[in-house]
């Protein structure tokens, strides 16, 4: 009897696992959003696109405008569910040279991590080395850089609210807050050496992005977290907004964060990001985070339903490939 009872829990646990694995690897259809997927505007008078905006997935953004290029993050390693929360991890160094060649990236002024966790921060000293770019970020982003090895000549601590040029770019990092999950907070106050815990890269300081060319703006916030009144004076074209676990957050969080991330700035375009399953590799199409830990047809629903209201034109980006994100909005 006591080994029929150990062999029925034992198939009950195997079924468990295989329901949970399956579960997590479930991502929900990106067909109900073809309608808003990116359409470059392809009319023959269409003056040439002085910045070219690429999204390389989570909350890499790359920007170039054919004589300087600045990225946010550089995270190509994506390393999966069972290493992430069972094992250790430590940049690709394949997948990080693979991400570059396909990004067409051989130079960058800076890369600019939004934070410090392991999704945002983690091949950015390597991207920095590979491309000579200034790694510029919080103190936690700095002792990433360092332990990596990264010169210190290379490393530089972020101003707050200070405008910074590289090339005709303007950049100026604003106070953020990452969205309120388990894993927020904490810093990273020495070297961090890899191989490690995905969670001993702790968030340190979150940014909001302000890009500014001849211009245009453009605001890339990288979490779907804020700092109340911090965007005050802040005026954007465009936001590239972070909706990461925003479809679990209630609905006095969203409106808060459309208030102060979209509607404070006075955006006419919001570009979701950081909506896709950062556990997969990122040389097949992007995927909604699977429904357990995410919940991304409540947070499309949302955006929507505010874009509509207050006119702005929500559209899901390009993958991969450079988008003009100032142009007028195409015909559907």
């Amino acid at each position: 009897m006591l080994k029929k009872v150990l062999l029925g829990l034992l198939a009950l646990l195997v079924f468990a696992v295989g329901a949970l694995a399956w579960i997590v690897n479930r991502h929900p259809s990106m067909v109900p959003y073809e309608t808003l997927g990116w359409k470059q505007d392809a009319r023959p008078a269409a003056p040439p696109v002085s910045v070219k905006v690429s999204f390389l997935g989570v909350a890499t953004v790359l920007l170039d405008d054919g004589e300087t290029a600045i990225m946010t993050d550089g995270f190509f390693s994506r390393p999966g569910k069972l290493q992430v929360f069972a094992g250790k991890v430590q940049p690709d160094l394949d997948a990080i040279g693979k991400g570059l060649q396909r990004a067409g990236v051989k130079k960058l002024a800076a890369i600019i991590p939004v934070h410090s966790h392991y999704d945002h921060v983690m091949d950015a000293p390597e991207v920095a080395r590979r491309t000579g770019a200034l790694l510029l970020g919080s103190e936690s982003t700095a002792n990433v850089g360092r332990g990596w090895g990264l010169p210190a000549a290379q490393i530089a601590v972020a101003k707050m609210n200070e405008p910074m040029r590289f090339g005709r770019f303007t950049v100026t990092l604003f106070p953020s807050r990452h969205a309120p999950t388990g894993f927020t907070g904490g810093v990273i106050d020495k070297p961090l050496v890899p191989p490690v815990r995905a969670f001993d890269y702790k968030e340190g300081q979150s940014y909001a992005i302000l890009v500014q060319h001849e211009g245009k703006s453009l605001l890339i916030s990288g979490s779907a977290g804020f700092e109340p009144g911090a965007l005050a004076k802040v005026r954007a074209d465009v936001v590239m907004l972070g909706i990461g676990t925003l479809g679990m957050r209630d609905a006095a969080y969203r409106d808060a964060y459309w208030r102060e991330v979209v509607a404070g700035v006075k955006a006419r375009r919001v570009i979701p990001i950081h909506w896709d399953d950062l556990w997969i590799p990122s040389d097949g199409p992007m995927q909604p985070m699977p429904i357990p830990l995410d919940r991304f047809d409540e947070s499309m629903a949302f955006l929507r339903e505010r874009g509509t209201r207050d006119n702005v034109e929500i559209s899901l980006p390009a993958q991969w490939l450079p988008m003009d994100v100032w142009q007028e909005p195409p015909s559907r």
